[in-house]
């Protein structure tokens, strides 16, 4: 049959400078398409906003018994009979860290999909960068970058990436202290016990964590038939299927098995967990971490958790 996906050969160490600027061309496209989508979702998203102690003038509200006469903004409750406070935005920013996937597995795409996986994980991970920027947080990234608070965060995280050598599995955490939120992107093709031996560790320190599963329609149809190669881009082993169709059911309930058990686990741990498909909008993925972020969890439908 036609082949349905692009897959990557295992890169040598001659050319990884090569799979460094394919990565680095890249980043520029991906920027302005996680700006687009940060733009839009970012109108109807309040944040971390809620009535605190700050600078930032928030809302007006009703004076009610007992609070300071100093808090009455008597200009305003001169315009009417009733008295107003005048509250100020809770300033609550605090270490958001981001990273995505650049292993060669995350390279794939299939015919079905308009963009491949590495591709799609970094316009979630620029785009939620560039909201929370805006909102004020901390933006870093595991091994890449420190935190920084600046509305410029996105840019400067994209042009960090473009000079990263590209490494596989999760990253090092070492560096992560105190209270923060972790966004974890990624396929995470590996046995989710493996997965969860690194991942468990970071919930004890008291990390906040959200995963985002990246797959392509392919890995989740498998639409193959009659011969085909399968190649494994991390290895670079080859498996040949004389029908592939009769692999189908088994496969289909060993993946989803796998994502279940994953995103079981995660939960059991207190983080939440997202699978995103490359041939649905960003914004889907975008919007249900904003929403966990922001204490507000999507209601389950389709493949977000």
């Amino acid at each position: 049959m036609a082949a349905i996906g692009q897959i990557v050969e295992q890169t040598s160490g001659s050319d990884a400078l090569t799979r460094a600027r394919q990565r680095a061309a890249l980043v520029p496209d991906c920027m302005v398409e996680a700006r687009r989508i940060a733009n839009t979702v970012i109108a109807g998203w309040h944040g971390r906003r809620k009535r605190g102690i700050g600078e930032n003038f928030w809302q007006f509200r009703p004076y009610a018994e007992g609070e300071s006469l100093s808090r009455i903004d008597w200009r305003r409750s001169a315009r009417d009979d009733h008295t107003y406070v005048r509250d100020r935005e809770w300033e609550a920013a605090h270490t958001v860290w981001l990273w995505a996937d650049m292993s060669p597995s995350m390279m794939y795409r299939s015919s079905f999909a308009p963009v491949s996986k590495e591709g799609r994980a970094l316009v979630i991970m620029l785009a939620l960068a560039e909201i929370l920027a805006r909102s004020g947080e901390r933006i870093g990234c595991p091994g890449v970058m420190d935190p920084v608070s600046s509305r410029n965060a996105a840019e400067r995280l994209a042009a960090t990436i473009m000079h990263t050598p590209p490494t596989a599995g999760l990253p090092e955490t070492a560096m992560i202290r105190g209270i923060s939120d972790i966004v974890l992107i990624g396929d995470f093709l590996d046995d989710a016990d493996r997965i969860m031996e690194r991942i468990a560790p970071l919930a004890r320190r008291g990390l906040r964590g959200h995963v985002v599963e990246i797959a392509d329609p392919a890995e989740e149809s498998f639409p193959y038939s009659g011969r085909t190669i399968f190649t494994d881009p991390e290895t670079g082993e080859k498996l040949v299927s004389g029908r592939a169709e009769r692999l189908q059911e088994d496969y289909r309930r060993a993946y989803f098995a796998r994502r279940e058990s994953l995103g079981e686990a995660l939960r059991r741990l207190g983080w939440s967990f997202v699978a995103h498909r490359t041939d649905q909008p960003a914004s889907q993925a975008l919007v249900a971490v904003h929403m966990y972020l922001s204490g507000n969890p999507p209601q389950p439908a389709g493949g977000v958790r």
